[in-house]
This record gives structure tokens, C-alpha cells and sequence, in this order.
């Protein structure tokens, strides 16, 4: 459960820095200008310009990104001790794979971290980045609940529960397409999109995803009508997380209300969100809960899954 928490800050934070547009406040890694802490003497600044002439520091964009990398390598060294802990204790009915598998996680999430410096925000870094990150949240999740007290089966929901994950997994890789090319006030309007319903769009544009290794993306590189499509088709996919969510949310009032209840209120917390943030312009706190209440929902989502397709005779099976 630490290890859970820690991981919903390290995923919340990503989302802060991203917001904050600090993603490049150190233009190195893992260090910052070489430094481990963010540079804040007079001499440190000298030498941190002096190796990066052409990044001059800003503390206030450098410390967002260095406690960001300092949560996440907290992060990485607890799961290795998870899984030294669970390889200890095999053969006594602790999972192992999972564990292990998490460990080869959080080494290509350290990766991706690096890419997504040296790459300068390239924006398939980005997504892959925060996908990384709440596929690491999610698997910690689900080892909890392998490890937790058994709970009742949920029986004839399994492909509504799959569809709902299936969906919510597809939605966050939109959104975090969206906020990598700086797509969240394309339409500044809602419901509709610079005032009509179906605006100009440039969707292949958009969505190409073998563009070329800009010089930088911060503040993105797309002209509107690409910017454009990547936010309807955010929108989009928000519809489609509403029919299929709430469906699961309604299905599941009979066999588990506290969960159904819990997963429909965060998923229209989650949409309440999304529309404030067009009608009041991203702002900071808003952004930053949309992105937590987005991995909550997954979170749920996990749960559900997990419930569902376990075998009823045999609960306590792990791998």
C-alpha cells in the first residue's frame, strides 16, 4: 500500500510538471545542470550555465521536475525491495511474477524519463511516459488486492468490465496525446468546438505518430486544426468512457453497490473535470485533479476487473 501511494504521487506529480510546462526545467538526466539538487548558489548557477549555455537555470521549473525524479526513484527502489521481499517468500503463495514484472517496469519507466528530456518533450515519449506510469500504479494496485483479504466474486460482468478498462486505458493515452501537444484549449468552447459542432480538422496531422524528432516541443509544434482533432477525439472518447463506464456503474448496483457507487461518482467527478477544465481555461488545480481522478477511475476499474474474472472456486490462486 506504500508502494501504492507513492506511486499516485509520482503520477500526480508527472501530471504537474507536464501542466506547469517543466518537463525541460533540467536539461539533463538523472541530475540537475550535473548537480543532484537543483543548483541555488551563486557559483552552482555559474557552472550549471556554463555546461548548458543555452538552458540558463530557472529554479521554479527545475524543482518541480527534481522532486518529481526524486518521488519516482523513491518509487523504483521500493518496488525492487518488494519483489527481493516476494522471490524470499516463493513457494509460500506470495505472487512473484508480478512483482518481477513491475521491476522491469519502473527500469523502462526510468527510460522513458530519460527519452523524455533528451528528446526535448518529443510528444510519443510524453504519452508513452504517463501510460508507463499508470500501468506501474495499476499492476501495484492489483498485487494489493492479490495480497488483501478475499472479496465476493462478481459474476456476468466480465466483458463489460474488460470493455470499461479497455476504454479508460484508451482514454488516458488520448489525453496524455493531448496534453503533450498542447492540444487542451484547441476548443476553448463546450459542448462545442470553436462554436460549431464538427470543426475543421486535421487528423492525420494530429495523429501521426512517426513525425520527426523536433528541436523542441515545448508549447507543442502542430498548427490548430491538427491540435484540433486530437481534441474532439479526447472528447470522443470521453462519451465513450460515459456509455460504457456508466453501464458497468448501473450493472454492478445489484452485486456491489458500494463499488457501483463508487465508480460512478468518479467517473462524473472525472467528467465534471474535463468540462471545467475547457470552461475555465486549464486552470492549474483542476488540470492537475483531472489527471488523479483519471487514475482513480482506472484504479476502480482495476478492482472490478480483478473481481470479475477470478474464479469463484478458487479466490486465493496467484501467479
Amino acid at each position: 500500500m506504500a508502494a501504492v501511494l507513492l506511486a499516485a504521487c509520482v503520477v500526480v506529480l508527472g501530471a504537474y510538471t507536464r501542466l506547469v510546462h517543466a518537463g525541460l526545467g533540467c536539461p539533463d538526466w538523472p541530475g540537475c545542470y550535473g548537480f543532484v539538487l537543483v543548483p541555488d548558489a551563486p557559483h552552482e548557477i555559474a557552472a550549471a550555465e556554463a555546461r548548458y549555455p543555452d538552458a540558463p537555470v530557472q529554479q521554479h521549473l527545475a524543482w518541480p521536475e527534481m522532486v518529481h525524479r526524486y518521488f519516482a526513484t523513491s518509487l523504483g527502489a521500493l518496488i525492487v525491495l518488494i519483489a527481493v521481499v516476494a522471490f524470499r517468500a516463493r513457494g509460500a503463495g506470495t505472487p512473484v511474477k508480478l512483482p518481477m514484472a513491475l521491476v522491469a517496469l519502473v527500469i523502462l519507466q526510468g527510460a522513458f524519463g530519460a527519452w523524455t528530456v533528451t528528446l526535448k518533450l518529443w510528444p510519443q515519449v510524453v504519452t508513452a511516459h504517463l501510460l508507463g506510469g499508470v500501468a506501474t500504479l495499476s499492476l501495484l494496485w492489483l498485487l494489493w488486492l492479490r495480497l488483501g483479504r478475499s472479496e465476493r466474486t462478481l459474476p456476468g460482468v466480465a466483458g463489460l468490465a474488460v470493455a470499461g478498462l479497455v476504454m479508460v486505458i484508451v482514454q488516458i493515452a488520448l489525453g496524455g496525446w493531448t496534453t503533450s501537444n498542447y492540444a487542451a484549449l484547441a476548443c476553448p468552447d463546450f459542448p462545442t468546438c470553436q462554436g460549431v459542432w464538427w470543426p475543421a480538422m486535421d487528423a492525420a496531422r494530429g495523429f501521426d505518430v512517426f513525425q520527426a524528432v523536433g528541436p523542441n516541443y515545448l508549447g507543442g509544434l502542430l498548427d490548430a486544426d491538427a491540435r484540433i482533432a486530437i481534441h474532439m477525439a479526447h472528447r470522443i472518447g470521453a462519451l465513450g468512457v460515459l456509455v460504457i463506464v456508466g453501464s458497468l456503474a448501473f450493472r454492478l448496483r445489484v452485486l456491489a453497490p458500494g463499488l457501483a457507487a463508487c465508480l460512478a461518482g468518479v467517473l462524473a467527478l472525472q467528467l465534471c473535470l474535463g468540462i471545467a477544465n475547457v470552461a475555465l481555461s486549464l486552470p492549474l488545480a483542476v488540470a492537475t485533479a483531472h489527471n488523479a481522478v483519471g487514475a482513480a477511475l482506472l484504479l476502480t476499474l482495476v478492482q472490478v476487473n480483478y473481481r470479475s474474472l477470478r474464479s469463484p472456486t478458487h479466490p486465493e490462486v496467484r501467479r
